[in-house]
């Protein structure tokens, strides 16, 4: 396998050198570097004394744990003997010193760290290290569903989960049957796919938590680009499960435009969208740390801090107004986001662009005042 050295962070590490990321024997996407750099903020909030990198590839993920944070023992863990390898490779390259190893683990020392490079199946080792982690990583290609179960029993019930899901196609839509077989909801196509999508996700994981007594705190979601990501605290009890299942609900649209929301066990109307989560998207906590900490870091993108702003200023309101979409549908121009947030402002609504589309605002409005503000600018 041919290799080239790159920097990500404070990381140096080796990657395949093919010229297609789809091709090489051990897969690493540059692209998701603010991914990454979101991570190690988080990472660095949170403070866990223990992290797993459940499927770690070249390890850049796990590496970036040990240099960037203050965590104290990293496992990175991969099925794939390649990738095995060379995360064993990346983690001496950055000063790993081997303290032993077998044919399948290896234990390192990282100025003063512990660094532990597994080979194997995730769900194994998860299902093998109960209650063993503060903090699990889950950065699949494809869906996570898979590994939810062993995840939340190999994390401390007042632990973290990062999670990630790049099965877009499935989330929004294009292939509801596989959406309901993996999901166990029902997908939306359209201009709100993207923020259904990612509260799907999120409602699944509450679910499957439920089932332990175990409730969720999101501290920051997103969807960016191919993929979604959640950021979740784990908290102990019946009473937070239950909490955490009143958030969850459906979602309808209908021809116009116009959507509506209600928080239900089961839906009371037909041609619902769901389950999905109606919660909040971020804790305004976390996520002023996050910047905070941002300030001083050593990020891989120089996209990332004004990201994270863009998710900081966002109104967290489920759902948003794709103003390109109801314009289109209701024959009317198309008019600046500015302008038509300020008419909004004015009326004593609050109003802001989201992260989810670049034509749509957050908005406490109500659907019919929106399109009435747009009918005005005519």
């Amino acid at each position: 396998m041919e290799l080239k050295e790159v920097r990500e962070g404070a990381a140096r590490f080796f990657v395949p050198g093919a010229e297609r990321i789809y091709d090489a024997p051990v897969f690493y996407n540059p692209v998701m570097a603010i991914n990454r750099d979101i991570s190690v903020l988080a990472v660095d909030v949170l403070k866990p004394s223990r992290a797993l990198d459940a499927l770690s590839a070249t390890g850049v993920r796990g590496l970036r744990y040990l240099l960037e944070t203050s965590v104290g023992e990293v496992w990175m863990n991969d099925i794939n003997e390649e990738a095995f390898n060379l995360i064993l490779r990346n983690v001496e390259l950055n000063g790993g010193k081997i303290v032993n190893s077998s044919n399948e683990r290896a234990v390192f020392d990282v100025s003063g760290k512990r660094a532990v490079v597994n080979r194997g199946d995730a769900n194994r080792l998860m299902a093998e290290k109960f209650r063993y982690f503060d903090f699990i990583d889950l950065d699949p290609f494809g869906a996570p569903v898979e590994f939810l179960d062993t995840a939340l029993r190999a994390v401390k019930r007042r632990g973290f989960l990062g999670v990630t899901a790049t099965d877009t196609g499935v989330l929004c839509g294009a292939y509801r049957n596989a959406c309901m077989r993996k999901y166990l909801a029902v997908p939306i196509r359209g201009e709100l796919c993207h923020e259904a999508g990612l509260r799907i996700l999120i409602g699944l994981v509450a679910r499957y938590a439920a089932k332990y007594d175990l409730g969720v705190k999101v501290l920051l979601a997103y969807h960016r680009e191919h993929y979604f990501r959640v950021f979740l605290g784990l908290e102990s009890g019946a009473r937070k499960a239950d909490e955490s299942l009143s958030n969850i609900g459906y979602l309808w649209q209908d021809r116009s435009g116009k959507f509506w929301y209600s928080r239900e066990f089961l839906p009371s109307a037909s041609n619902a969208y769901g389950p999905l989560w109606l919660g909040a998207l971020r804790d305004e906590d976390f996520v002023a740390s996050l910047l905070k900490k941002s300030q001083e870091a050593v990020l891989a993108s120089n996209k990332t801090l004004e990201f994270l702003r863009l998710l900081s200023d966002e109104l967290d309101v489920p759902f948003h107004y794709d103003t390109h979409a109801i314009a289109g549908r209701h024959g009317l121009e198309v008019r600046k986001l500015a302008v038509i947030m300020e008419n909004l402002k004015k009326m004593g609504y609050r109003a802001t662009r989201t992260h989810f589309s670049p034509t749509s605002i957050k908005t406490d409005a109500p659907f019919d005042t929106v399109l009435d503000a747009l009918r005005g600018l005519q």
